[in-house]
């Protein structure tokens, strides 16, 4: 292995963002130690393992399958909101940009993804959100008219 290609492993294991990827079949073959340490899961616990079935929230598998298979088209997506099952069965949301990738024949042997672990946003939307609606009901079933 030559140097440049060490080098590259370890800028991507030593990320500070989630990094994974996945072969044509879908099955991951790329997980760096951020995305570990997210999920809870081991490198050696994911690699091989399919990436949508395992890892993916299941109300969104669909849409996150449609994002993975436009990669293996040759089809990069920027921004993209997936939902991360972890091992202590926690959901972590991730925003992340996927490209495809090809090998020295430019023949496309997966997919890799960047992402943003967006979590702590994300609930507080939701936490957001909730009040609100909360409040629209207060205000809805009050006896009182409210101005």
């Amino acid at each position: 292995v030559d140097t440049a290609a060490v080098e590259l492993r370890e800028l991507v294991d030593a990320a500070n963002a989630p990094i994974f990827g996945i072969d044509i079949n879908g099955n991951v073959n790329e997980w760096n130690d951020k995305t570990a340490e997210i999920t809870g899961f081991s490198r050696e616990e994911a690699m091989e393992k399919p990436l949508v079935e395992t890892f993916i929230a299941p109300k969104l598998r669909q849409s996150v399958q449609h994002f993975l298979d436009g990669a293996l088209h040759g089809e990069g997506t920027t921004n993209c909101g997936l939902e991360f099952r972890t091992k202590s069965n926690e959901i972590r949301y991730l925003l992340v940009n996927s490209s495809t990738r090809q090998n020295a024949d430019s023949q496309i042997t997966g997919a890799v993804a960047v992402g943003q672990d967006v979590t702590e946003a994300a609930k507080l939307d939701i936490e957001v959100a909730a009040m609100a609606n909360e409040l629209r009901q207060l205000v809805d079933t009050a006896n009182a008219p409210i101005f």
